[in-house]
């Protein structure tokens, strides 16, 4: 039976260069590898994943499509999953939180010296995946933002290469806030009257907060182009 992808998967798979080398950490089931197998668009994955319910699972869904060559299931944390021999050249990671993401990054650093592009689905603390990206020598290539199940899920896209942003640019995205698609404008005005409600809620005292949240909408208005 051909592996379906949800909407946010199958957004993160159409990034992935045809004829990767893919290496799918925290991969879940497996269905995103087992679908770019399936559909002839890679030539080989691991699927990596630190926990024993889902590796079990992705196991048994790549036994069940008769995918055990090109679909390696491995349990192991973050980047372990790799071997030199694999040859990988992209990495996805979708469904964690942006510092997670950038922890699993950071601790094997080496093996990304070979790597060609990086697919990312932080699910939130965008910014400071960002930051950490910036940091560590890699540059954003595209982004896209979607909805699911009433979430907002951003996708960035990475490879190799120098990349500035502003204060702007590492909140809300440098390619997201260019387009300014209908569901970017959706998820910054539902973000704003939050933020508004909370500020109308907190003690006069409490200039900190105040300040804080104050510096978060007048962020937005500025991307928004609203008064």
């Amino acid at each position: 039976m051909e592996t379906k992808l949800s909407k946010r998967l199958a957004a993160v798979a159409a990034y992935v260069p045809e004829k990767a080398r893919l290496a799918d950490l925290g991969s879940d089931h497996a269905y995103l590898p087992l679908f770019l197998v399936e559909n002839d668009l890679i030539d080989f994955a691991v699927a990596g994943e630190v926990v024993q319910g889902p590796y079990q699972s992705a196991l048994t869904n790549v036994a069940q499509a008769g995918e055990e060559e090109q679909v390696q299931v491995r349990l192991a944390n973050g980047l372990a999953a790799i071997e030199k021999d694999d040859q990988i050249d992209t990495i996805t990671i979708a469904g964690m939180g942006g510092r997670l993401i950038a922890d699993i990054l950071v601790a094997d650093l080496d093996k990304l010296s070979s790597i060609k592009r990086l697919v990312l689905q932080p699910n939130n603390r965008e910014d400071e995946l960002r930051d950490w990206l910036s940091d560590h020598g890699f540059r954003i290539v595209a982004e896209e933002m979607l909805t699911e199940n009433k979430k907002f899920y951003e996708i960035l896209v990475v490879e190799p290469g120098q990349m500035k942003l502003s204060k702007l640019e590492r909140r809300f995205g440098p390619y997201l806030m260019q387009e300014k698609s209908s569901v970017f404008i959706e998820k910054w005005q539902t973000e704003l009257k939050k933020i508004s409600h909370s500020l109308a809620r907190i003690p006069a005292d409490h200039q900190d907060d105040i300040l804080a949240l104050q510096e978060k909408i007048t962020a937005i208005k500025e991307v928004l182009h609203v008064s």
